[in-house]
């Protein structure tokens, strides 16, 4: 649309996770982050979530980079899946960078793509727009947040952050960047919502310094820390705290092994080559000298921490008087999987400290009156809320209203819908695709609702097969009909009922016509075994013409 600026969140936007967003003038798009989702409970056997881009499929040379906020899966994840779509230069810090092409190297995508450095502070020139960057406070190092000049204004996106006054890393956030461009005018703020029912302020990472301290100072045997494996600044607070108490530290799963090499080659983790165990040694050292760091806070099936919960690893096996920590809190959907690896850590005999015990973990995310802040120092005439569910942007919209933002300025939106800017001021504009991407092994995208449905169907009642050959000539029965069934009733316990099944089929063929068969014996069981057992089976007819 001519002369008109375009944001459009393509993932982020009441829900946590999947984090993109596009920022469109004429012919040119640029993208913010590109990252993936946990799947939610009803996504049966899906692996992970990513956003929909079949909206930049439709012009994709309009793409012209995509920028990344900083490096957690919730913002890098997707690119190996988007990439393999769509093609455009990235720019990132360099811990992010490093991130990324671990991520990017493992998918073979990485010789293929075009990658810069961009620090905080740079400025990059990208068509009609102009992107700065500027650092503010994470859970991770390297954290930055994006401001963009349209012919339009400026665009100020966060990211994700928090006024943390004692970062791991020590690097504060940029008050002055953002007070500056709140003196020049923003025509559009998108702020992190995720803390939105927060009250006050949120703790800084030095908390969990001095939780990991108490923890190690009592522990007699080994430590095992299990957090994200991009969570640098968490490493390190393990990797200090073991150093203090003469512990070697072990690296566990496989991710983690990656990011901590790279965060170590790029100066990002403080630690001699002596500090590392060998998979070897981390059985055979004494408990007292050794702290593990691994992934799988968030429960999830192969990881590191889940398999030795379950005595299934093949390096570190759970043991009576190890001490574990779980440095996260349960991304929403998780729940039921986090609090099945606790369980089996307590069954197992290790004292085990996790988020509702101890500040082991602090969020990265701005609590309310850090909102508030980021508000005022930037005063935007349009405010976005941004990155959280649904009703996490209604509760920052209304901090926004609070501060004076007037009702008709704030744009609460979730995936899909375009919001649009022009000389005359801002509205909504249509709603493009901004669904979910389901991954599920190596499929992409060819699990849809209907898969979704008839998996729920399948989970909840079973299937039954019928398998009949008909005689091509004289449509008589030479063979079966047989009944098998799965998650419907144990074969052995239902003879009787699998009999009159088979008789009934019989019958239907008999007044029936060979090239109804399928719908006759789907339509007549059906009716017959919700009548018996008050049951809905997927019952596929198998019917072969000898």
């Amino acid at each position: 649309m001519t002369d008109t600026l375009r944001i459009i969140p393509l993932g982020g936007a009441g829900e946590v996770g999947k984090n993109m967003t596009v920022v469109e003038f004429e012919e040119t798009a640029i993208a913010i982050d590109c990252g993936l989702m946990f799947p939610q409970s009803d996504m049966l056997g899906i692996d992970l979530v990513v956003p929909d881009i079949s909206y930049l499929m439709e012009a994709p040379d309009y793409l012209k980079g995509i920028f990344f906020t900083h490096g957690h899966e919730d913002h890098i994840g997707a690119l190996p899946y988007v990439l393999r779509q769509l093609q455009a230069p990235l720019y990132a810090t360099r811990l992010t960078r490093g991130l990324i092409e671990v991520k990017l190297r493992e998918a073979r995508l990485l010789d293929a793509t075009e990658i810069h450095t961009m620090a905080p502070g740079d400025r990059v020139q990208v068509g009609p727009f102009t992107v700065e960057s500027f650092h503010l406070c994470h859970s991770i190092p390297d954290s930055v947040g994006l401001a963009i000049d349209t012919p339009h204004g400026l665009v100020v996106h966060t990211g994700e952050y928090k006024f943390d006054y004692t970062p791991v890393h020590g690097r504060l956030t940029d008050y002055a960047a953002l007070a500056g461009y709140g003196r020049r005018g923003v025509l559009a703020l998108l702020s992190d919502s995720t803390n939105a029912e927060r009250p006050g302020y949120t703790p800084s990472e030095r908390l969990v310094s001095e939780t990991f301290e108490r923890v190690f100072s009592r522990a007699k045997g080994r430590i095992i820390v299990s957090t994200f494996a991009s969570n640098i600044s968490r490493v390190q607070q393990v990797i200090d705290c073991a150093l203090q108490h003469n512990r070697r530290i072990g690296v566990v799963g496989r991710s983690m092994v990656e990011n901590v090499r790279m965060a170590r080659k790029l100066g990002y983790l403080t630690a001699t080559d002596e500090m590392f165990l060998r998979p070897e040694e981390l059985e055979t050292l004494p408990p007292s000298q050794v702290a593990i760091v691994c992934t799988g806070t968030q429960g999830e099936p192969t990881s590191a921490l889940v398999r030795m919960a379950n005595q299934e690893h093949r390096q570190v096996n759970i043991q009576q008087g190890d001490t574990v920590i779980l440095s996260a809190t349960p991304i929403p959907g998780n729940e039921e999987l986090v609090h099945r690896t606790l369980d089996n850590l307590f069954r197992l005999g290790a004292t085990v400290y996790y988020h509702r015990l101890l500040p082991v973990h602090v969020s990265g995310h701005a609590s309310q009156e850090e909102q508030k802040m980021m508000i005022s120092l930037t005063q935007p005439r349009y405010f976005i809320p941004a990155g959280g569910e649904y009703r996490h942007l209604v509760l920052h919209a209304q901090l926004g209203k609070e501060l004076g933002i007037p009702e008709e300025n704030i744009f609460v939106v979730e995936n899909g819908q375009v919001i649009e800017f022009d000389d005359e001021g801002a509205r909504l504009g249509e709603r493009v695709g901004g669904g979910h991407v389901l991954i599920d092994g190596l499929g992409i995208g060819d699990v849809g609702e209907v898969v979704l449905r008839d998996r729920h169907l399948l989970s909840r009642d079973g299937f039954v097969v019928v398998v009949v050959a008909l005689d091509e000539a004289s449509e008589e029965i030479i063979e079966g009909p047989h009944i098998i069934s799965r998650g419907f009733v144990y074969m052995r316990d239902a003879e009787d009922l699998i009999e009159e099944a088979k008789s009934l089929v019989i019958e239907a063929l008999a007044n029936g016509h060979r090239d109804t068969a399928s719908a006759l014996i789907r339509d007549t069981l059906a009716e017959f075994l919700y009548r018996r057992t008050r049951r809905r089976p997927m019952i596929f007819p198998v019917v072969l013409e000898v």
